[in-house]
């Protein structure tokens, strides 16, 4: 980050203020400055500090708390929220961003801070108050305390290699505004700490992340040649998957070839350079091969499959120390390869015709469901990825990558690699915890991933204090709190999953609507079952963001009623969203009525119930009541409803409630690209929840 202070002089001052007081307190051995230090510091920033006021002064009825605080994993935080007493109070008894909201310094601005900040009940008392006594809502007031406060941060961020110092947190509370508009803000409380800077991880040559995902020759060293080995797995995935046994080299010595690639005696044995080398030995050998890795050249990139490195107390020195050697090498010339993993599963990349996961094919089939593959799916788990695809099989990612220990990789590496290709739309993450600084390097790269026109789903795990220590057995990562984590990272612009059921649906509904255009936040709901019809409407509102049921023009209604009258249900239906079109409907009359609310403009987007046991609807897949009356005949959903979807550019999301009778209704329909869900209210949700992601993208590159 380059230093804010040289591009604005008010910036200017305010460093070379601050910096005089850091200095002051440094040389008397402190790391936190006094009252008057903080009183000096406050005021560069037109803050008023008032330490001790009188007893009998009445102090305002809102008490604010405003923050900002160096963490481990997104560097420079600004928060603000309830202070005072309220501050004590749990922020899990409050809906999302009621009781304080965060951001990444780097990724904010004042009035987009600000705009946060409405969200608070904080800022709500302060409008209250103001409307009551007929003052000026204290925006002004707020923004300009927050653009001081963000040009404090971001001058003495960890991110900015100029700063002679870093600030590691000033908590401002209680924090007062005044009846004026032009009036300070005023502290009752203040605390500020500062440390030296600590130097960061050098930068990893992402661009060799190419010669990972499409290797043009991989070697392996771990592959037995007389047992079924995790090794000799790979080596039968890689070539089940289509890779050339021509292209691939086994490193073992005493061998001419196993199960028809040939073997070399080691790494020095090579004829050339590997884009690609799987390690599948016992993580003990992993140390000294990968100085010989580094020392000898001889591979762009590695993918480190054997796991415990890092993540038992015994292994986690020299894992530390595995982990600066293979940093140390990206300063050399060249940068030095890149390492996946470690306890990694593996990658499966369809465009590089590889499957290097140790999952037999035939536990793991990985059908195309997709014409063109246009997502990638990254996690530290295998596991979670393994038991999403089998679920799954829609979600079809173009690659799936294994991250596990992060030894070198990062998720932000990854992110920062895969934003830039164009025809990747979805990216879908699973994240059990951030190496220092590496949580800010990832909300950067999903604020450029969604600047650039994709959209991030994003799950983490260890909300809670088992959780964190299950995280830590198993890829040594930190879990860091989760209210901070889905605050800065929703901010960057993720869709932020709350559970494993949360994430297949916002990643399935990113996926298959990314084409679609967002128009605006009008729901329109219909079903032939009243109680999905009106689960639809009440499913319309999550913590942070409405749909509403948008109202139907007079020549919506009136070509509604007449789909009625040729269906003879004019009688029993009355025009309306959401709409019950009485389970007498046929497969016609729901998808004649679709495409009208489609049409209207007071719609942005439909939910419909295609409900698959009604007697009219074409639903089995194969009926013995009625011979013919099934998903086969051209007057079925499955045959009506894709060229619907087709031809018409908002969201549409169907509703198949039914139990495994109904599983070939679902396939049909998915295989043809329609987006259909089980359950009204689950489906209408993730709707709400996308269109909420995909409306705030738009503000974002709106202001970009």
């Amino acid at each position: 980050m380059q230093n804010p202070s040289k591009s604005n002089p008010g910036v200017a001052a305010l460093s070379a203020g601050a910096t005089a007081i850091f200095r002051q307190a440094a040389s008397e051995g402190r790391d936190r400055l006094n009252a008057a230090e903080l009183g000096a510091l406050l005021s560069s920033l037109a803050i008023k500090f008032r330490e001790h006021a009188s007893p009998a002064e009445k102090l305002p009825a809102v008490e604010l708390r405003i923050s900002l605080n160096n963490t481990r994993e997104f560097g420079m935080v600004v928060s603000a929220g309830l202070g005072g007493l309220d501050a004590e109070l749990d922020e899990g008894n409050f809906r999302k961003d009621r009781a304080s909201v965060y951001a990444a310094t780097e990724l904010t601005d004042a009035e987009d801070f600000l705009g946060l900040f409405r969200r608070t009940l904080a800022y709500q008392k302060l409008a209250s108050l103001a409307k009551r006594d007929g003052l000026p809502l204290p925006d002004a007031q707020l923004k300009a305390c927050f653009e001081r406060l963000l040009a404090l941060a971001n001058c003495y961020s960890p991110g900015n290699p100029e700063a002679p110092f870093v600030l590691r947190g000033l908590e401002l509370d209680p924090v007062h505004i005044g009846d004026e508009l032009a009036a300070q803000l005023t502290v009752g409380a203040a605390h500020c700490e500062f440390g030296a800077p600590v130097p960061s991880r050098l930068s990893r040559p992402i661009h060799k992340i190419d010669k990972l995902i499409h290797p043009a020759s991989i070697g392996i060293i771990g592959v037995s040649a007389s047992s079924m080995n995790f090794g000799r797995i790979i080596l039968r995935n890689l070539m089940g998957s289509g890779y050339s046994k021509e292209r691939m080299t086994i490193i073992r010595p005493g061998e001419k070839e196993i199960d028809g690639v040939r073997c070399v005696e080691s790494l020095r044995s090579l004829d050339g350079k590997l884009d690609l080398l799987i390690v599948a030995i016992a993580a003990s050998a992993v140390y000294d091969l990968v100085d010989e890795i580094i020392d000898t050249d001889a591979v762009e990139s590695v993918m480190l499959i054997p796991g415990s490195l890092g993540e038992t107390k015994k292994s986690r020195e020299p894992a530390a120390a595995l982990a600066a050697r293979i940093n140390a090498a990206h300063g050399k010339e060249g940068g030095g390869p890149i390492f996946l993993g470690a306890n990694c599963l593996g990658v499966v990349s369809h465009p590089g015709c590889y499957d290097s996961w140790f999952i037999p094919l035939e536990r793991l089939p990985k059908p195309q469901k997709k014409a063109e593959r246009n997502s990638v799916m990254l996690s530290q788990s295998g596991a979670f990825m393994i038991t999403r695809l089998s679920q799954n099989p829609w979600l079809d990612p173009r690659y799936m990558l294994a991250l596990g220990n992060q030894t070198d990789l990062t998720h932000g590496d990854m992110l920062n690699y895969f934003c830039e290709r164009p025809e990747i739309e979805t990216i879908g993450i699973y994240v059990e915890g951030f190496k220092d600084l590496d949580g800010l390097d990832f909300a950067k790269a999903v604020r450029k991933a969604v600047l650039n026109g994709k959209q991030v789903v994003v799950y983490k795990s260890g909300k809670t204090a088992p959780g964190m220590g299950g995280v830590m057995g198993h890829t040594a990562s930190i879990a860091g709190g989760p209210t901070l984590f889905e605050s800065v990272v929703r901010q960057a612009g993720a869709i932020v999953a709350e559970d494993f059921s949360a994430f297949d649906d916002l990643f399935y509904i990113a996926g298959i609507l990314h084409q679609k255009k967002i128009r605006g936040k009008r729901l329109g709901a219909i079903s032939g079952a009243g109680f999905e019809a009106v689960g639809m409407a009440d499913s319309i509102e999550s913590d942070t963001f409405a749909m509403e049921m948008g109202a139907l023009e007079p020549g919506t209604v009136k070509r509604v009623e007449e789909i009625l009258v040729a269906k003879r249900l004019d009688a029993l239906v009355e025009v309306r969203n959401p709409i019950d079109i009485n389970p007498g409907a046929d497969d016609e009359a729901h998808l004649q009525i679709t495409e009208a609310f489609l049409q209207d403009p007071n719609i942005d987007a439909v939910v419909v119930g295609l409900d698959p046991t009604a007697p009219s609807v074409r639903a089995l897949e194969q009926s013995k009541l009625r011979p013919g009356h099934d998903i086969k005949d051209p007057k079925s959903t499955v045959h009506l409803m894709p060229p619907i979807v087709n031809r018409n550019d908002k969201p549409i999301v169907g509703i198949v409630d039914g139990g495994k009778l109904y599983d070939a209704m679902c396939a049909g329909l998915m295989d043809q690209g329609v987006c259909v869900f089980r359950n009204s209210a689950r489906g209408t949700r993730a709707l709400v929840r996308y269109i909420e992601a995909r409306l705030y993208a738009d503000a974002l590159r709106g202001r970009h």
